[in-house]
Protein backbone atom coordinates (compact mmCIF):
# COMPACT_ATOMS: atom_id res chain seq x y z
CA UNK A 1 0.00 0.00 0.00
CA UNK A 2 1.33 3.45 -0.87
CA UNK A 3 2.28 5.73 1.95
CA UNK A 4 1.25 9.36 2.10
CA UNK A 5 3.57 11.74 3.86
CA UNK A 6 2.94 14.78 6.01
CA UNK A 7 5.67 17.10 7.27
CA UNK A 8 5.79 17.40 11.04
CA UNK A 9 9.07 19.27 11.49
CA UNK A 10 12.84 19.06 11.24
CA UNK A 11 15.78 17.94 13.36
CA UNK A 12 17.40 20.88 15.16
CA UNK A 13 19.79 18.98 17.43
CA UNK A 14 21.07 15.45 18.03
CA UNK A 15 22.37 14.13 21.34
CA UNK A 16 24.26 11.02 22.41
CA UNK A 17 25.09 9.95 25.98
CA UNK A 18 28.03 7.49 25.88
CA UNK A 19 27.87 6.78 29.63
CA UNK A 20 24.48 6.50 31.28
CA UNK A 21 23.59 9.51 33.50
CA UNK A 22 26.70 11.50 32.55
CA UNK A 23 26.45 14.65 30.45
CA UNK A 24 26.64 13.67 26.78
CA UNK A 25 27.64 15.22 23.49
CA UNK A 26 25.80 17.16 20.80
CA UNK A 27 26.30 15.87 17.25
CA UNK A 28 25.87 17.11 13.71
CA UNK A 29 25.05 13.61 12.48
CA UNK A 30 25.00 9.98 13.60
CA UNK A 31 24.27 6.56 12.24
CA UNK A 32 21.12 5.03 13.73
CA UNK A 33 20.57 1.28 14.12
CA UNK A 34 17.83 -0.78 15.73
CA UNK A 35 19.66 -0.04 18.99
CA UNK A 36 19.40 3.73 18.50
CA UNK A 37 22.22 6.18 17.86
CA UNK A 38 25.53 4.33 17.61
CA UNK A 39 27.34 4.75 20.92
CA UNK A 40 24.34 5.95 22.91
CA UNK A 41 24.44 4.62 26.48
CA UNK A 42 26.85 1.84 25.59
CA UNK A 43 28.56 2.24 28.97
CA UNK A 44 27.35 2.63 32.54
CA UNK A 45 28.82 2.48 36.00
CA UNK A 46 27.85 -0.56 38.05
CA UNK A 47 27.54 -0.26 41.82
CA UNK A 48 29.76 -3.06 43.17
CA UNK A 49 27.74 -3.25 46.39
CA UNK A 50 24.33 -3.81 44.76
CA UNK A 51 25.12 -4.88 41.20
CA UNK A 52 22.73 -2.20 39.95
CA UNK A 53 23.35 0.39 37.25
CA UNK A 54 24.34 3.78 38.63
CA UNK A 55 21.63 6.26 37.62
CA UNK A 56 20.99 9.88 38.55
CA UNK A 57 17.35 8.82 38.93
CA UNK A 58 18.50 8.07 42.50
CA UNK A 59 20.28 11.37 43.18
CA UNK A 60 20.92 10.55 46.83
CA UNK A 61 23.51 8.07 45.59
CA UNK A 62 24.33 9.23 42.08
CA UNK A 63 23.49 12.92 41.74
CA UNK A 64 27.20 13.64 41.22
CA UNK A 65 27.09 11.89 37.85
CA UNK A 66 25.80 15.11 36.30
CA UNK A 67 29.20 16.63 37.14
CA UNK A 68 30.87 14.21 34.70
CA UNK A 69 31.02 14.63 30.91
CA UNK A 70 31.45 11.71 28.49
CA UNK A 71 32.44 11.91 24.82
CA UNK A 72 34.00 9.54 22.31
CA UNK A 73 37.60 10.21 21.29
CA UNK A 74 36.64 9.12 17.74
CA UNK A 75 33.17 9.01 16.24
CA UNK A 76 31.81 5.41 16.35
CA UNK A 77 31.34 3.94 12.88
CA UNK A 78 29.82 0.56 13.71
CA UNK A 79 28.04 -0.88 16.74
CA UNK A 80 30.64 -3.67 16.89
CA UNK A 81 33.65 -1.37 17.09
CA UNK A 82 32.99 1.28 19.74
CA UNK A 83 36.00 3.52 20.49
CA UNK A 84 37.05 4.47 24.03
CA UNK A 85 35.17 7.20 25.86
CA UNK A 86 36.87 10.23 27.38
CA UNK A 87 35.36 11.03 30.78
CA UNK A 88 35.91 14.52 32.15
CA UNK A 89 35.80 14.50 35.96
CA UNK A 90 34.25 17.28 38.09
CA UNK A 91 37.70 18.83 38.67
CA UNK A 92 38.32 19.06 34.91
CA UNK A 93 40.79 16.18 34.71
CA UNK A 94 40.19 13.43 32.17
CA UNK A 95 40.43 9.65 32.04
CA UNK A 96 39.62 7.13 29.32
CA UNK A 97 37.32 4.13 29.54
CA UNK A 98 40.13 1.76 28.49
CA UNK A 99 42.53 3.05 31.16
CA UNK A 100 43.57 0.46 33.71
CA UNK A 101 42.81 2.79 36.63
CA UNK A 102 39.36 3.90 35.44
CA UNK A 103 37.36 1.97 38.07
CA UNK A 104 39.57 3.03 40.96
CA UNK A 105 39.58 6.67 39.85
CA UNK A 106 35.79 6.89 39.47
CA UNK A 107 35.22 5.03 42.75
CA UNK A 108 37.39 7.53 44.58
CA UNK A 109 35.57 10.55 43.13
CA UNK A 110 32.12 9.07 43.78
CA UNK A 111 32.99 7.60 47.21
CA UNK A 112 31.38 4.31 46.13
CA UNK A 113 32.95 1.22 44.56
CA UNK A 114 32.00 1.22 40.88
CA UNK A 115 33.14 -0.40 37.66
CA UNK A 116 32.66 0.68 34.06
CA UNK A 117 30.74 -1.90 32.05
CA UNK A 118 29.39 -2.15 28.53
CA UNK A 119 25.76 -3.03 27.90
CA UNK A 120 26.01 -6.82 28.21
CA UNK A 121 23.99 -7.52 31.38
CA UNK A 122 21.02 -9.84 30.88
CA UNK A 123 18.97 -8.31 33.71
CA UNK A 124 20.15 -4.72 34.25
CA UNK A 125 18.28 -2.62 36.80
CA UNK A 126 18.56 0.71 38.58
CA UNK A 127 17.09 2.52 41.56
CA UNK A 128 14.69 5.44 41.10
CA UNK A 129 13.78 8.07 43.66
CA UNK A 130 10.29 9.55 43.41
CA UNK A 131 9.99 13.01 44.98
CA UNK A 132 6.85 14.15 46.78
CA UNK A 133 5.08 15.65 43.77
CA UNK A 134 1.41 15.23 43.01
CA UNK A 135 0.80 13.13 39.92
CA UNK A 136 3.78 10.79 40.20
CA UNK A 137 3.17 7.05 40.31
CA UNK A 138 5.09 6.85 43.60
CA UNK A 139 5.90 9.57 46.12
CA UNK A 140 8.82 9.96 48.50
CA UNK A 141 10.17 6.46 47.92
CA UNK A 142 12.92 4.57 46.04
CA UNK A 143 11.96 1.74 43.69
CA UNK A 144 13.89 -0.88 41.71
CA UNK A 145 13.35 -0.60 37.96
CA UNK A 146 14.21 -3.18 35.30
CA UNK A 147 15.85 -2.24 31.99
CA UNK A 148 15.67 -4.01 28.62
CA UNK A 149 18.24 -6.87 28.45
CA UNK A 150 21.75 -5.99 27.26
CA UNK A 151 21.03 -2.26 27.20
CA UNK A 152 21.34 0.72 29.50
CA UNK A 153 18.12 2.31 28.23
CA UNK A 154 15.26 2.83 30.66
CA UNK A 155 12.54 1.94 28.16
CA UNK A 156 13.26 2.66 24.48
CA UNK A 157 16.25 3.36 22.24
CA UNK A 158 15.15 6.77 20.87
CA UNK A 159 13.73 9.76 22.73
CA UNK A 160 12.29 12.75 20.80
CA UNK A 161 11.37 16.16 22.20
CA UNK A 162 10.05 19.29 20.45
CA UNK A 163 11.13 22.86 20.95
CA UNK A 164 7.44 23.77 21.16
CA UNK A 165 7.05 21.65 24.30
CA UNK A 166 10.04 23.36 25.90
CA UNK A 167 8.56 26.74 24.97
CA UNK A 168 5.14 25.77 26.36
CA UNK A 169 6.66 24.69 29.66
CA UNK A 170 8.48 28.01 29.89
CA UNK A 171 5.15 29.78 29.50
CA UNK A 172 3.55 27.66 32.21
CA UNK A 173 6.38 28.15 34.71
CA UNK A 174 8.42 31.21 33.71
CA UNK A 175 10.50 31.07 36.90
CA UNK A 176 11.98 27.73 35.79
CA UNK A 177 14.86 27.27 33.40
CA UNK A 178 13.56 24.78 30.88
CA UNK A 179 16.42 23.71 28.65
CA UNK A 180 16.88 20.66 26.43
CA UNK A 181 19.73 19.31 28.54
CA UNK A 182 17.41 18.81 31.52
CA UNK A 183 15.40 16.29 29.45
CA UNK A 184 18.23 14.35 27.77
CA UNK A 185 16.56 13.61 24.40
CA UNK A 186 18.31 12.07 21.41
CA UNK A 187 16.49 14.13 18.80
CA UNK A 188 15.17 17.65 19.26
CA UNK A 189 12.49 18.56 16.76
CA UNK A 190 11.31 21.95 15.57
CA UNK A 191 7.63 21.26 14.94
CA UNK A 192 5.96 22.31 11.70
CA UNK A 193 2.64 22.66 13.53
CA UNK A 194 1.54 25.94 15.05
CA UNK A 195 0.06 23.95 17.93
CA UNK A 196 2.07 24.57 21.09
CA UNK A 197 0.44 22.34 23.68
CA UNK A 198 2.62 19.19 23.89
CA UNK A 199 2.42 18.30 20.20
CA UNK A 200 4.26 14.98 20.75
CA UNK A 201 1.17 13.57 22.48
CA UNK A 202 -0.43 13.22 19.03
CA UNK A 203 2.55 11.31 17.63
CA UNK A 204 2.01 8.11 19.64
CA UNK A 205 1.64 5.11 17.29
CA UNK A 206 2.81 7.20 14.33
CA UNK A 207 5.50 6.09 11.92
CA UNK A 208 8.05 8.82 11.20
CA UNK A 209 10.64 9.14 8.47
CA UNK A 210 13.73 11.21 9.20
CA UNK A 211 15.77 12.26 6.19
CA UNK A 212 15.96 9.74 3.36
CA UNK A 213 16.43 6.51 5.30
CA UNK A 214 15.38 6.37 8.93
CA UNK A 215 11.96 5.11 9.96
CA UNK A 216 10.79 5.24 13.57
CA UNK A 217 7.66 4.02 15.33
CA UNK A 218 6.56 6.23 18.21
CA UNK A 219 5.65 3.79 20.97
CA UNK A 220 4.56 6.02 23.84
CA UNK A 221 5.00 9.20 25.87
CA UNK A 222 8.13 9.82 27.90
CA UNK A 223 7.31 9.95 31.60
CA UNK A 224 9.63 12.40 33.32
CA UNK A 225 11.54 11.83 36.52
CA UNK A 226 13.58 13.57 39.20
CA UNK A 227 16.55 13.93 36.82
CA UNK A 228 14.85 16.92 35.18
CA UNK A 229 15.04 18.79 38.50
CA UNK A 230 18.72 18.22 39.31
CA UNK A 231 21.44 20.87 39.16
CA UNK A 232 23.53 20.58 36.02
CA UNK A 233 26.30 23.01 35.15
CA UNK A 234 24.71 26.45 35.60
CA UNK A 235 21.18 25.03 35.89
CA UNK A 236 19.90 25.06 39.48
CA UNK A 237 18.00 22.36 41.31
CA UNK A 238 14.30 23.02 40.74
CA UNK A 239 11.46 20.65 41.65
CA UNK A 240 9.15 23.08 39.87
CA UNK A 241 10.36 21.66 36.53
CA UNK A 242 8.88 18.23 37.23
CA UNK A 243 5.90 19.66 39.11
CA UNK A 244 4.94 21.67 36.00
CA UNK A 245 5.19 18.65 33.69
CA UNK A 246 3.09 16.63 36.15
CA UNK A 247 0.44 19.32 36.53
CA UNK A 248 -0.09 20.17 32.88
CA UNK A 249 0.70 16.98 30.92
CA UNK A 250 0.42 13.93 33.20
CA UNK A 251 4.20 13.89 33.85
CA UNK A 252 4.89 13.48 30.09
CA UNK A 253 7.27 15.50 27.92
CA UNK A 254 8.47 14.04 24.65
CA UNK A 255 8.01 10.54 23.26
CA UNK A 256 9.87 7.24 22.95
CA UNK A 257 10.40 5.47 19.63
CA UNK A 258 11.73 2.24 18.21
CA UNK A 259 13.79 2.04 15.01
CA UNK A 260 12.17 0.22 12.09
CA UNK A 261 14.82 1.22 9.56
CA UNK A 262 18.27 2.60 10.28
CA UNK A 263 20.36 5.14 8.45
CA UNK A 264 22.17 8.42 9.00
CA UNK A 265 20.50 11.31 10.78
CA UNK A 266 21.68 14.87 10.20
CA UNK A 267 20.89 18.17 11.84
CA UNK A 268 18.32 19.83 9.57
CA UNK A 269 16.74 16.61 8.31
CA UNK A 270 13.03 16.86 7.58
CA UNK A 271 10.67 14.63 9.56
CA UNK A 272 7.62 13.19 7.85
CA UNK A 273 4.62 11.34 9.24
CA UNK A 274 3.97 8.20 7.21
CA UNK A 275 0.36 7.18 6.68
CA UNK A 276 -0.54 3.92 4.94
Amino acid sequence: MDQTQKSIGKVVSIWRYPVKSMIGEELNSSYVTERGLIGDRVYALIDQQTGKVASAKNPGKWGKLFDFHAAFIDSPQTAENIPPVRITLPDGSQIFSNHGEIDRTLSKVLSREVSVMNSSLEKPSYEEYWPDIEGLAQRETVTDEAMPPQTFFDIAVIHLLTTSTIDRLRELYPEGRFEVRRFRPNIVVESASEEKDFIENSWVDMKLRIGEEIELKVIGPCTRCVMTTLPQGDLPKDLGILRTVAKYNQVHAGVYASVHQGGTIHRGDKILQLEE
